[in-house]
């Protein structure tokens, strides 16, 4: 379908749910093509090719709300679809605190930027290139180290997909999206009989920026080579220094805390902490959907409002939470423009592009910078209190020794309150690669507990 036949699907069920009663209608489309190839052990394993398109709806009937959704497309289920909405409403307890952004703040067309998220090459790939991507991955890493006997396999994917949002209100706006991605995971032989997995990953909106197959591969060898070894280490009070994929975990975790829906909950520790200093000065967090080509950007929220770049977090200080319009009523705001509509019609506050803005030390330089300490590459499990902000999270990697990287390390846990955490982060690195929608440099924490034997 064209994006004008798109648009008349949620323009319909929008007309008819206010024929039917509905003072306020918003109405999504999204559809999406996915593949997916597995090989492992040199072999073909899996490959995955499907299809979906699904509409849902969120109605008010004054200050009652209700959503719906179906994948059911006919004429009898977008009647049903809106019917079912229009019931729930009417049987929904009021909020107060419900209803669409005023019109005058949403979007036009007009002002939506391409942001150059789609490819058509991406949509082109097909089964046996996929297949062929994953072959040539495994096979590298493969031939990196002769300890490298076994694997996990390597799947190649590539997603297609597009929606569309009609709204009462006014407004009307249509993205379409591509990602392409190659993960590869070898399995090398220790020396005590173990088994020492590790992996290596790219991911793109482009088809041609997506890294070689056979460089991921010999990275995902070199990855797990290096971790033949790897023993516990005596538990102690170290600098620890975070690779941009554990950095990025990290992240994570305060994104979920900074989001209008914990904040008003009270579910957050940082609730009450708006204009206080929260981290170190090195870091400044931004959540930008205006990133070309980046994973999670996007010309307008899930709310029709027109997507804006917010700085949360200003040289340590905690300047704004991230709001969708009702978390914003709720406490008293104005929406960033941070609305996330989801597939069923529902809305709440996301991320767009999380990101830690780089510094200026190189990541060498970084870990240079550590007389004796802990590098993390990798975290297990969650260990991780919202409320509170207590972390406690298995960990490996390696020993830094006399500013180099030095033994593989394994089966550790390393804690400390998130918040104290980020303001203990004395080195930021220039490392930043958006592969994915949170995404951050190389840190350095100046000390943290480390339990290990």
């Amino acid at each position: 379908m064209s994006g004008d036949d798109i648009l008349r699907i949620p323009e319909r069920i929008v007309a008819a749910a206010k024929a039917r009663g509905a003072t306020t209608a918003e109405a999504v489309y999204r559809d999406g093509f996915h593949l997916s190839a597995k090989v492992r052990m040199r072999a073909p394993e899996l490959v995955e090719e499907a299809g979906s398109r699904a509409v849902g709806v969120r109605v008010m009937i004054g200050q009652k709300v209700a959503q719906s959704s179906t994948s059911d497309l006919s004429d009898r289920g977008l009647e049903r679809l809106v019917d079912d909405a229009i019931e729930l409403a009417k049987l929904a307890e009021a909020d107060e605190f419900a209803g669409a952004p005023d019109p005058s703040l949403l979007s036009k067309v007009s002002e939506h930027v391409d942001l150059d998220t789609y490819d058509g090459a991406v949509e082109k790939v097909d089964a046996k290139t996929a297949i062929d991507a994953a072959l040539a991955g495994e096979a590298a890493a493969f031939a990196f180290d002769p300890r490298i006997t076994n694997s996990e396999g390597a799947t190649y994917a590539r997603v297609v997909g597009r929606s569309a949002i009609v709204t009462s209100g006014g407004f009307s706006g249509l993205s379409t999206g591509s990602y392409v991605s190659l993960v590869v995971s070898p399995v090398a032989d220790d020396a005590d009989g173990k088994k020492r997995s590790g992996y290596h990953w790219d991911a793109r909106r482009h088809l041609h920026e997506l890294a070689d197959p056979a460089s991921i591969g010999t990275e995902a060898g070199r990855r797990t080579v290096r971790k033949l070894g790897a023993t516990k280490i005596e538990s102690a009070e170290l600098p620890v220094v975070f690779d941009p994929d554990a950095a990025r975990s990290i992240l994570g975790l305060f994104a979920g805390c900074i989001l209008g829906s914990s904040i008003w909950r009270k579910s957050s520790f940082l609730a009450e902490k708006r204009g206080e200093m929260v981290a170190s000065e090195l870091v400044t967090l931004v959540d930008d959907p205006l990133i070309p080509r980046a994973p999670g950007s996007r010309a307008f929220d899930g709310e029709g409002l027109l997507s804006r770049r917010n700085v949360v977090v200003d040289a340590g200080r905690l300047d704004q939470f991230l709001l969708d319009t009702y978390s914003a009523k709720k406490l008293g705001l104005a929406s960033t423009a941070s609305a996330s509509r989801g597939g069923g019609g529902g809305v709440g506050p996301s991320t767009s592009n999380f990101v830690l803005r780089p510094g200026t030390t190189d990541p060498a330089d970084i870990v240079r910078g550590v007389a004796r300490g802990l590098y993390v590459t990798d975290m297990m499990g969650y260990g991780f209190s919202p409320v509170t902000g207590d972390f406690s999270r298995g960990a490996s990697g390696f020993l830094i020794v006399d500013g180099e990287i030095g033994p593989p390390v394994s089966e550790v846990t390393i804690s400390l309150n998130l918040g104290e955490l980020l303001r203990r982060i004395d080195a930021v690195g220039t490392d930043l690669d958006l592969r994915t929608s949170t995404a951050s440099p190389t840190i350095r924490v100046s000390s943290m507990t480390i339990a290990g034997r």
